[in-house]
């Protein structure tokens, strides 16, 4: 969601703010602002859209300076403004940028209104500004009055801090909202995330939850939240970043999309025996946890949310312990019951998202036997947090609608139930290897599988006027249907939902006539002839129907059914081999609508906020 981007050096730092803040579009914003302490006063510039119409404005009238701060805004309490726009002042002498949200904030403004301050927002965040301003007049230290000001917020909130008085240093404060420093020579940089710093460091240090920094040219201090000073390292980082460049590609997610093949070699390389897969991939402890668990419980949000329903599948079938799966945010708020000797899995792609990072933080409380992320980000708060890591390497996604990362998360999942399989035996060493076989192929049926772009981008132009569409599938090919129904629906702004087949006769037959397309995904697995009987019934009724087959199904073209042939090689990997059609469909839909495909409205990549 929101990003945060600040620096402190002895060079002119307003290109490298905004340099991060464009690192950080991928998040989702509405609005972008920058604050710089120049010739003795504080310089501010916001502006309402891309971070292109806030360069422009200072490329008109620049301002120089060798600290500042700025932001990236997805709006939750005011609209989309220029006075909404972070960095926010108090007296023309603080300015704050904050990502998360204040669930105090009214009850503070109310109190600090009284005491005469003065709001020109409608946010949760200027309450920041003034709160910190407030105390400072009677700590006198910048430092202080920020610990301070913490312990009267409720809520999430990463937040830097700059002081007019001060400008010798930059305060930071963690809660909920990751932060990150990085260090050059003679410089410190600040962002909600290191891949807005890496044209400038690799050395970073990653503020853990409560904490609170000060933060020099060559020093960070780092406080806790009861104001004891913590000693910690930075360390290099091997993360790399190519969103600069969508090379031949027109959108960054078609680029994500032809990407997959190489993502899964990386997510698989050096992680399989020839027969199996390296247990210790998940782990040096992984060999012995995994062999105690009797029972998994994944939580995960989104997309993520889809393939936790994929490996539910999968962990049932051949590891034949049970799975569940809940969405984070249902999970963190109610009463749950943690059998003896269960795994609690978390799955996101940033390893931030609030939701799944509280529920991670319960969990830790409830007795659970092992925690293990399934992430893409190393040093991101899950995978601290977590004992154990599985980290995808599918690299930098920049398209807010997730396709590597989806396609990474299932293959390390994959693996993940062969490892459990592996030591509890539940299947039989040559099982296994077909698997494994499976796995090695996935690389190359991915890079077939794209050949289908042909048949979809003309397939695509029946739907760009559609406004509703249902999606269906059986097993564990039904999380993929939901997977490409909240994809047409993230990029295109087509209404779509996904239904299990089955459940058909139970309500959403109604829905059925000749206006309402139905995408069906069809592999030829043991419920194929159900899906057929659940397919014949949409026919009869006038419904359109766009089957996405492998040939050995024996589905064929007629009047009201297009079938575009896709190929599996195995059961096993045939989930994350027909998720690709599925992506293109709603990537063409998008295009030929006219959408902002890389950064749908009201989206953000990393949703760091309940």
């Amino acid at each position: 969601m929101c990003g945060i981007v600040g620096a402190i050096a002895q060079r002119n730092i307003a290109e490298i703010l905004i340099e991060g803040l464009k690192r950080l579009e991928y998040r989702g914003y509405d609005s972008a602002g920058i604050a710089i302490i120049s010739e003795n006063k504080i310089s501010r510039v916001r502006r309402v859209g891309k971070v292109n119409q806030l360069e422009k404005a200072i490329n008109a009238n620049p301002i120089e300076g060798n600290i500042g701060i700025a932001h990236t805004r997805w709006a939750t309490h005011g609209e989309p403004s220029e006075s909404n726009a972070h960095p926010h002042f108090s007296n023309d002498r603080i300015a704050v940028v904050h990502n998360g949200i204040i669930e105090n904030h009214q009850a503070l403004r109310e109190e600090l209104t009284q005491q005469g301050y003065v709001f020109t927002s409608d946010t949760d965040s200027e309450v920041i500004a003034h709160i910190i301003e407030r105390e400072q007049k009677t700590t006198g230290d910048l430092t202080a009055a920020v610990l301070k000001a913490t312990k009267l917020l409720n809520g999430a909130f990463g937040t830097l801090v700059m002081d007019l008085a001060n400008p010798d240093c930059l305060v930071v404060a963690r809660s909920g909202s990751p932060l990150v420093i990085g260090k050059g020579i003679g410089e410190m940089f600040i962002a909600s995330d290191q891949l807005a710093l890496l044209p400038v460091t690799r050395q970073f240090l990653f503020l853990e939850e409560g904490e609170v920094a000060k933060i020099s040219r060559r020093e960070v201090k780092i406080l806790s939240a009861e104001g004891d000073v913590l000693q910690r390292d930075f360390v290099e980082t091997s993360v790399t970043h190519d969103a600069g460049d969508k090379g031949q590609y027109r959108h960054f997610m078609l680029k994500e999309i032809y990407e997959q093949p190489t993502a899964i070699n990386n997510t698989l390389e050096g992680r399989l025996n020839k027969d199996s897969v390296i247990i210790e991939s998940f782990g040096n402890r992984a060999p012995e946890l995994l062999s105690q668990v009797k029972q998994v419980q994944i939580v995960a949000c989104g997309t993520s949310y889809h393939s936790a329903m994929v490996a539910k599948y999968w962990i049932e079938s051949m590891v034949e312990i049970p799975c569940q799966v809940e969405i984070a945010s249902e999970y963190r708020y109610r009463k749950t019951v943690v059998q003896k000797d269960s795994l609690f899995i978390s799955i996101s792609q940033s390893g931030e998202t609030a939701d799944t990072l509280a529920a991670l933080r319960i969990a830790k409380k409830k007795g659970f036997l092992a925690s293990l992320t399934i992430c893409n980000v190393p040093g991101s708060s899950l995978v601290r947090e977590s004992d154990m890591a599985f980290m995808t390497r599918a690299g930098a996604e920049i398209g807010v609608a997730s396709t590597k990362a989806f396609t990474t998360q299932l293959t390390g999942l994959l693996m993940l139930a062969t490892a459990m399989a592996q030591t509890k035996q539940s299947m039989s060493a040559k099982d296994i290897a077909t698997v494994v076989t499976q796995l090695r192929q996935l690389p190359q049926e991915i890079s077939d599988s794209l050949l289908v772009n042909a048949s979809i981008e003309p397939l695509a132009e029946e739907f760009s006027e559609k406004e509703h569409c249902l999606f269906l599938g059986r097993g564990e090919q039904y999380p993929i249907a939901m997977e490409g129904a909240l994809k047409l629906k993230e990029i295109s702004y087509i209404h779509a939902e996904a239904y299990a087949a089955g459940e058909l006769k139970h309500g959403p037959l109604a829905l059925i006539d000749q206006d309402m397309p139905v995408v069906v995904v069809a592999p030829n697995n043991d419920l194929i002839e159900k899906l057929k009987s659940n397919m014949q019934v949409v026919h009869a009724r006038g419904g359109q129907l766009y089957v996405f087959a492998e040939s050995s199904v024996g589905i064929k073209p007629e009047p009201g059914v297009k079938v575009i042939e896709c190929s599996s090689q195995g059961n096993y990997v045939a989930p994350i081999v027909f998720t690709i059609p599925l992506q293109l469909l709603s990537y063409h839909v998008a295009v030929i609508r006219g959408t902002d495909v890389d950064q749908p409205r009201n989206l953000a990549k990393s949703v760091t906020v309940e």
